[in-house]
């Protein structure tokens, strides 16, 4: 039943953590890595809410370019921290880095508040991107491997949607940070940037508590320690008066460890072993990002430009868009593990599409309000927030474990990369408001790339709705003489 050494091959173990983990029923233990590990969403999305704001323009002396920068700075610490530590996570283990990249984190926004010039400033926007980015790879690892598979879908997608919730939050706390009747305009900025690592800080002693990964120490020679940490699991939901189900034999494993694998073996099982699911990660990553960044951060240009609302009206229509995008993934994540993954992603990227594709007519037509297109953009980014938050899940799911890391990283950062094109894009179509046309396009522009990922995905994604990781792809640790089968797709 336990983790133990193969008689055939003494450097092998017989494995039956990750079918002894994914037969757990929902427990104190998963509300615990919900919580400890699910919040680093909410952290990025207050931070770079808090940032958007450019409360610090003033006390800094800072051009609009020069404010622009510091998003793009952020934004490319987040690509270089999850490049860096995406390999880190999968050769070191991911409950040490997502302690690490949470520290950098903290120091990183919590020294930027002191800044007092611009370089000051760069300079620790970049460190607390790195952090974040660090964040997205281990955190992503580590809840896809702890959870059981029969949640592991809702449960990603949920807590990738919360991002939201922490755009809302630094949103609510400009309100008050940034009026000067309230709070020193050299001090509300400053304090702003201390909000995230004081949470951070609650975040780290519950994640104190959250084991490592079982599954990677098994693929890592550490079989008795996942085998202590998984029989504890148990018995503390045993202790409660569940009774687990017998555990079957015929789903043990047999592993032999593997570390610090060469680049060549990342080469075979991308671009060899699993090519059409790397097209598949790459595409998903890349139209959801280009389709976010062109119109989250062009929105507001659009209702001053094209619907005359003034900067501090357009600001309060950003919460009801929050609350659309934070609502998709809440509402829609349980049909990811019922429905299934092709089905609901091919669903929520067409959907998506299909509103932008009719906002982009009435658009041009002048038969929208402000209110009215900021109510499209909620209908589109509902469904459009839930294919997003499964993009992260699909890339985190469908590889190997021991590249499991590096994977989301890499699929992440062309993501980032690519869609960081967008606001540059959408910003020169929007122009001074005077011509609908140039944005008209750029609509349909993006209803077609969200269309087009659904598409790849109905054709190129894998049912991985309650099945293990080990079935969705085997370990590259597992002995065995036989070719893996991918999942049937259809």
């Amino acid at each position: 039943m336990t983790t133990a050494a193969s008689p055939t091959d003494p450097g092998a173990v017989r494995s039956l953590i990750p079918f002894r983990m994914d037969r757990l029923p929902w427990a104190r233990f998963h509300w615990m890595v919900v919580l400890g590990l699910g919040t680093a969403w909410i952290l990025d999305g207050l931070e770079i809410q808090l940032v958007a704001s450019a409360g610090f323009q003033k006390t800094l002396d800072m051009s609009s370019t020069e404010v622009g920068l510091t998003g793009t700075i952020y934004l490319i610490g987040q690509v270089v921290g999850a490049l860096f530590f995406g390999r880190l996570t999968d050769t070191l283990g991911r409950k040490r880095l997502f302690v690490i990249t949470l520290a950098i984190y903290l120091i990183g926004s919590g020294v930027a508040g002191f800044a007092w010039n611009v370089w000051w400033l760069w300079i620790w926007r970049f460190i607390a991107g790195l952090g974040i980015g660090g964040e997205y790879t281990a955190i992503n690892s580590a809840i896809d491997e702890l959870i059981p598979a029969k949640y592991r879908g809702r449960v990603d997608i949920a807590i990738n949607g919360t991002y939201w919730f922490g755009a809302m939050i630094g949103a609510f706390a400009n309100i008050f940070l940034l009026d000067p009747k309230l709070v020193s305009e050299n001090w509300g900025w400053r304090i702003g940037f201390f909000v995230g690592p004081v949470l951070g800080l609650l975040i780290i002693w519950l994640r104190r508590h959250i084991p490592e990964s079982p599954r990677w120490m098994v693929t890592h020679g550490k079989g008795e320690e996942a085998e202590r940490i998984v029989s504890e699991i148990e018995h503390s939901v045993e202790e409660r008066g569940v009774k687990l189900s017998p555990v079957d034999e015929s789903k043990a494993m047999l592993i032999k460890a593997k570390e610090n694998l060469p680049w060549s073996v990342l080469k075979e099982v991308f671009f060899k072993k699993y090519p059409r699911r790397t097209f598949l990660g790459v595409t998903m990553m890349v139209t959801q990002s280009f389709l976010y960044n062109a119109i989250f951060f062009t929105y507001i240009l659009v209702l001053k430009n094209f619907y005359g609302l003034s900067g501090s009206t357009a600001e309060k229509f950003f919460f009801p868009f929050a609350v659309g995008n934070l609502l998709g993934p809440l509402l829609l994540g349980h049909l990811f593990d019922t429905i299934g993954r092709r089905k609901m992603i091919f669903g929520t990227y067409l959907l998506s599409g299909s509103i932008l594709l009719l906002s982009a007519f009435l658009f041009r037509a002048d038969s929208l309000t402000a209110t009215t297109q900021t109510l499209l953009w909620c209908g589109s980014f509902f469904f459009a927030s839930a294919g997003a938050s499964s993009a992260y899940l699909t890339v985190s799911e469908i590889f190997p474990l021991e590249v499991r890391g590096q994977a989301i990283s890499y699929f992440f950062s062309i993501g980032q990369v690519v869609g960081a094109f967008g606001p540059t894009i959408y910003g020169a179509l929007i122009g001074d408001g005077t011509d609908r046309t140039p944005l008209f396009w750029g609509y349909i522009l993006g209803a077609c790339v969200m269309i087009f990922g659904g598409l790849v995905a109905w054709f190129f994604g894998v049912n991985a709705e309650g099945q293990s990781l080990e079935d969705v792809a085997d370990p590259l640790s597992k002995v065995s003489d036989d070719p893996p089968l991918e999942p049937a797709r259809a």
